[in-house]
């Protein structure tokens, strides 16, 4: 497969003037840009600029992937906006994430490497839009993404089995948490035993919801994963089952119509072994295959067993047709 790597950049609080989409095609002479975006692919080379300046300079939002594992997102915020000190507190032992000061801003720079990636069966440009929305629900105060980049600290064991979660729960999901979770490849089930209880506020003085730890949520993502995986064994066993049931009525009508062809049927088969090609041997052991199980059924097997062994002395010169009676015993 040939290298293949997605760049895309979204400006959000300010659009780019003419000089900033001067600057931005001396960087790339084939790249798509508007007064918002910047979105290119390489399957040959790499990107001139460094996404790192871009986004300082220029842009809010930066997508990129690598048909070799490599994924990132970074999101500029304005530091006044958001509550640095709890975000760094949450990420502790996050690795690949990064929350820089930048001037007024700061950059949440979220990486990971080795993901599976479907090159060619999906659009690579609708990531971003998808996850377009992360960043207005940080600003509101959401930090629900924080605590998924905390469930991946969790996931290579980075975080001691009995630290509580940094918040009760992130149920229910948002269309752009989700993709974040596809995006980044995070364990569905420990997303999902996260998701059992809300992050919703609570009134003043009602009581607040116990954290659950790190070693509850992985016992109960285990849980669900077994009750999936049963599932799963459940559905495939009825498929097949009704599979079995389907070949097996077919297998009714066919055998019903050899039966009512009578002695026309050993006159094909004669037909198809004259024919004296695989496809002839095939179709003809398949009819006498069928009339042995007729025979079997109607306890006239000895009769069959004499009208075989004709056949294999008229036809003993054939080899590859007699190597397929063999399966008939």
């Amino acid at each position: 497969m040939s290298e293949y790597q997605y760049y895309e950049f979204q400006a959000i609080d300010r659009p780019l003037s003419n000089a900033d989409r001067r600057a931005l095609r001396d960087l790339s002479s084939r790249a798509r840009i508007t007064a918002t975006s910047f979105t290119n692919y390489y399957e040959w080379g790499d990107f001139k600029g460094d996404p790192d300046k871009l986004m300082e300079r220029w842009f809010d939002l930066h997508l990129y992937l690598a048909n070799w594992g490599s994924r990132r997102l970074m999101i500029k915020l304005p530091a006044r906006l958001v509550d640095q000190d709890r975000i760094r507190d949450i990420l502790g032992s996050a690795e690949d994430v990064a929350l820089a000061m930048t001037g007024e801003n700061v950059i949440l720079s979220i990486a990971r490497e080795e993901l599976e990636h479907d090159y060619g069966d999906e659009d690579d440009s609708s990531w971003l839009a998808a996850l377009a929305p992360l960043r207005v629900d940080l600003l509101a105060g959401d930090l629900r993404l924080v605590y998924l980049l905390w469930l991946m600290a969790v996931e290579i064991d980075a975080v001691k089995p009995d630290e509580a979660e940094p918040m009760p729960g992130i149920g229910p999901l948002t269309d752009a948490l989700d993709a974040f979770v596809e995006f980044f490849g995070v364990d569905r089930d420990l997303v999902r035993a996260a998701a059992e209880q809300g992050a919703a506020m609570h009134p003043d003085g009602a009581p607040e919801v116990a954290r659950r730890t790190v070693a509850t949520l992985q016992d109960r993502a285990a849980a669900i994963r077994l009750a999936r995986e049963h599932a799963k064994a459940e559905l495939a066993a009825a498929q097949q089952r009704l599979s079995d049931e389907a070949a097996e009525k077919a297998r009714q009508l066919r055998l019903d119509a050899v039966h009512r062809r009578g002695e026309s049927i050993w006159e094909d088969i004669e037909k198809e072994i004259i024919r004296s090609n695989p496809a002839g041997y095939h179709k003809a052991a398949a009819l006498l295959f069928d009339l042995q199980t007729l025979a079997e059924r109607h306890d006239t097997v000895e009769a069959f067993r004499l009208r075989l062994q004709a056949i294999r002395e008229r036809h003993s010169g054939k080899g590859r047709f007699i190597e397929r009676l063999r399966l008939l015993g």
